[in-house]
């Protein structure tokens, strides 16, 4: 919409990541150079982490779209809590293999069958995994059973994680020991300072064709203030900002254009009616039974103990109340 207004050739702030639009800040380029690093050397694990939104699938993008697809066969899988054998399939899946009996014997048959194939023809596989942070422990250690695969002592597949800072304590896990000896390099993304957002946002409306200085000197400390420097929250902002710009006809945007987006963005995650746990209580209470109750309370209970305790007594009055109810119900039948 506003592309042509500010004479754009496409979106300079889309979420969706877009290998040809990598912004190199000193942390994505060590991250990137680690995972290169480890193409080269062709075994161990790599794995990077970081926060929501700080680039680590874009990272992975810019990786596979620099790759010979002559030499190394790439498949990105993106997991959620996979049971070692779930996650089997899924990767032989990833990599178009049939079987003819589902068991996890046959299954890891055909992915060894496949990466002999491959170092037959002097090629080899990769394997990068997103959202690693959701595999149990079991799963990971599965991964490094697969690094096991191996001709004339070369390994035949290698893998990459990528996942959020909650990777790390499970990597860290004392039964992890021997997967740990197996990481060859890792890297931890954290957000932009200051000067690189504004680095980022000159860098993207450039590669955009946007004229230079049509983002204000003063608007840049109130967007790292927003956006805390997390690569995908300026997108979101700046997306915004840039309509606001084209509706209301500025042919530059300064600092009160950006607090008064700012302030529309606050104001509508302000109005998100969010239930909290007492609404969710009362109403479980009255239209769920005993044992259900129990259960969404549960999951109601967070690590707060104050919070534990005035919901525990609202249980007990909870379940009176509906043993009240119950009692009410069985008089009037």
């Amino acid at each position: 919409m506003y592309e042509s207004y500010y004479g754009l050739k496409e979106r300079p702030f889309q979420l969706t990541p877009n290998p040809n639009w990598f912004f190199a800040s000193k942390l994505h380029k060590r991250a990137l150079a680690y995972l290169q690093y480890g193409l080269t050397q062709g075994e161990g694990f790599i794995v990077i982490t970081g926060d929501v939104g700080t680039g680590k699938t874009t990272i992975a993008n810019q990786l596979l779209n620099q790759l010979n697809q002559d030499e190394i066969i790439a498949k990105q899988i993106v997991t959620s809590k996979l049971a070692p054998d779930d996650l089997i399939r899924m990767i032989a899946s990833s990599f178009n293999l049939v079987v003819t009996e589902h068991n996890k014997a046959s299954y890891l048959d055909a992915i060894y069958s496949y990466l002999k194939r491959l170092h037959a023809q002097h090629r080899r596989a990769l394997l990068l995994v997103d959202e690693a942070q959701n595999l149990p422990l079991e799963s990971i250690e599965e991964l490094r059973m697969l690094s096991n695969f191996q001709v004339n002592g070369k390994p035949l597949l290698q893998s990459f994680l990528l996942g959020q800072n909650e990777l790390n304590p499970i990597i860290q896990a004392p039964n992890m020991e021997q997967f740990r000896q197996r990481i060859i390099a890792s890297s931890n993304l954290t957000a932009l300072q200051t000067d690189e957002t504004r680095a980022y946002i000159e860098f993207r409306l450039n590669q955009a064709g946007a004229r230079a200085g049509l983002i204000e000197d003063a608007c840049y400390p109130h967007i790292q203030q927003f956006s805390r420097g997390i690569p995908r929250k300026i997108n979101l902002l700046m997306d915004r900002v840039m309509l606001y710009g084209y509706l209301e006809d500025l042919t530059s945007i300064g600092q009160q254009d950006v607090q008064a987006v700012i302030s529309e963005l606050s104001q509508e995650v302000a109005n998100q009616v969010v239930p909290t746990p007492e609404s969710k209580a009362r109403i479980t209470a009255e239209t769920m039974p005993e044992q259900e109750v129990l259960t969404e309370l549960s999951a109601l209970l967070d690590n707060s103990l104050e919070q534990k305790v005035k919901l525990a007594k609202e249980l007990d009055q909870l379940l009176k109340k509906q043993k009240q109810l119950l009692d009410t119900q069985q008089k009037d039948n």
